[in-house]
């Protein structure tokens, strides 16, 4: 499939010239191919995911503990990212790891796959374990593929890799949330797993085509070290055994047993990391000063992402039981509400991307602290728009499907306007001696704003109640107000980051 899309390079002085990926090296197709069909059975199972738990026939549960599980699983996905680098860092290198992440995902999904409720979550943490060791390795054997940060093609090649990753979300609700809706289940998540199958199979045979930076391991543990970190892991899995075994035993044992630990750490670790960064002597006058300033877009990400998040449990589960789910009488799956925003992300991006460029051209690009605070008003704006379909709910009537669909636009907008920036952000002001650890540390606000989420929900907040969608709004916009009041000072603590 891949061979298919390749054409011939257009200089031969090119690094890596000759048959190409639209003019990339031959392993971006590989990249492309597995991350579309892992993003296919992510976004598949994401989209089932809050759905199922609510329905008679899947576990049935309150919709508040459906969200409690949906934001807790999201948070341990992204917490996952951090020691899935440090895993290809020191264990295995970034390519091998990759493939060992597909068959774990795989399992996972395979496991959903079963109709025994016994073995629900062990499928999540299944699929947890395996994104996250897979999320932070692939993006980076993208940039392995070029001649260094200043390879003409690397910002292309990643374009290319995002649009991957937007086809495979899209097509998979269409896909998968159609069969797990109208057919099964579970039906859905073997789906899912066949998708993952499929990605898998790519990448070993493409592997080939992969920078050999890609198989090594940049940092091995020494004998030493790896005694010790078995003997700490073993002693860890062992206290979490026999803490479980004893509740269990006692008959107390709620699921709560299992979500509060994981998401009270989802909102711990977060702050200690970044505390820890931010406390460590090595870093010199300009680097703690950016540190600083980061600070202030990492709650901005997290308070954002605590929202956005929510359009895969809240808004989704509104939709299952209060909208009106048609288009000119055409009734459709309530998971396809999960393709709006991949390909309005599609749609959009390139605008996006002109859009700036045009205002840099003229001296009028706003700053990132500019666009953060945008990105953080629209989001409370696409939640002050949820009220109007919560109050035709109240009123005892269905909700129109473009109210839903106004929702997810306004986010996509705001997506756009903070989750690049971010990213790119986050380079630019990594410390040296975190420059590898620091797209770790972004994917954090994500585990921060989801852990927050699932606290509320565990805590028996009906996050559907018009007062805590005003509340959650309300808060976004007055975090946006801030930060542009502020990006004066922000912008001094950046320091030469622009």
């Amino acid at each position: 499939m891949a061979s298919s899309l390749t054409k011939d390079s257009v200089s031969r002085e090119t690094p890596g010239s000759g048959r190409t990926f639209f003019g990339h090296p031959r392993g971006l197709a590989t990249l492309f191919m597995t991350e579309m069909w892992e993003r296919f059975s992510y976004y598949g199972m994401k989209a089932l995911l809050p759905l199922y738990l609510v329905a008679p026939g899947g576990l049935h549960l309150s919709a508040a503990t459906a969200t409690a599980i949906y934001s807790v699983y999201l948070s341990l996905v992204y917490l996952l990212a951090l020691p899935g680098g440090w895993f290809a860092d020191r264990v295995l290198g970034p390519r091998r790891t990759v493939a060992v992440a597909g068959v774990v995902i795989m399992l996972g999904h395979l496991t959903l796959a079963l109709p025994a409720a016994g073995t629900f979550y062990a499928g999540l943490g299944l699929v947890a374990i395996g994104s996250g060791l897979l999320k932070a390795n692939i993006s980076t054997m993208v940039g392995h593929l070029y001649d260094g940060p200043d390879d003409p093609r690397r910002d292309g090649g990643f374009t290319v890799f995002y649009i991957g990753i937007n086809l495979g979300a899209f097509a998979a609700p269409l896909v998968i949330g159609t069969i797990g809706e109208n057919v099964n289940w579970h039906f859905g998540f073997a789906l899912a797993a066949l998708g993952m199958a499929l990605g898998l199979v790519q990448f070993l045979l493409g592997s080939r085509h992969l920078s050999a930076r890609s198989s090594v391991v940049p940092t091995p543990l020494s004998q030493r070290e790896k005694r010790s970190t078995l003997t700490k892991a073993a002693c860890w899995a062992a206290v979490a055994l026999v803490f479980y075994a004893v509740v269990g035993v006692s008959g107390v044992y709620t699921l709560n047993w299992l979500l509060v630990p994981i998401t009270v750490a989802g909102l711990v670790i977060p702050v200690v990391v970044i505390a820890r960064i931010k406390r460590d002597k090595d870093l010199d006058a300009a680097e703690q000063s950016r540190m600083s300033a980061y600070v202030w877009f990492f709650v901005a990400a997290a308070v954002f992402w605590m929202i956005y998040d929510q359009g895969g449990s809240t808004v989704s589960l509104f939709a299952d039981a209060s909208a009106e789910n048609t288009v000119f009488g055409w009734e459709f799956p309530v998971s396809w509400y999960q393709s709006v925003n991949p390909v309005m992300i599609m749609a959009l991006a390139p605008v996006f991307a002109w859009l700036w460029l045009a205002l840099n051209r003229r001296g009028r690009e706003p700053g990132t602290a500019t666009k953060f605070a945008a990105g953080l008003v629209l989001i409370g704006a696409s939640f002050f728009l949820f009220l109007a379909p919560l109050s035709i709910a109240d009123g005892g009537h269905k909700a129109a499907a473009m109210w839903l669909v106004g929702i997810y636009f306004v986010q996509t907008v705001g997506e756009l306007a903070l989750s690049p920036v971010g990213l790119s952000v986050t380079t630019k002001m990594a410390p040296a001696k975190y420059a590898s650890q620091m797209m770790g540390v972004w994917f954090l606000a994500v585990t921060a704003g989801d852990a927050t989420t699932g606290l509320l929900s565990i805590a028996g907040v009906d996050l559907n109640k018009t007062g805590i969608v005003t509340l959650e709004a309300a808060l976004a916009v007055v975090a946006g107000v801030a930060v542009w009041t502020y990006r004066k000072k922000v912008k001094v603590l950046m320091g030469d980051v622009r």
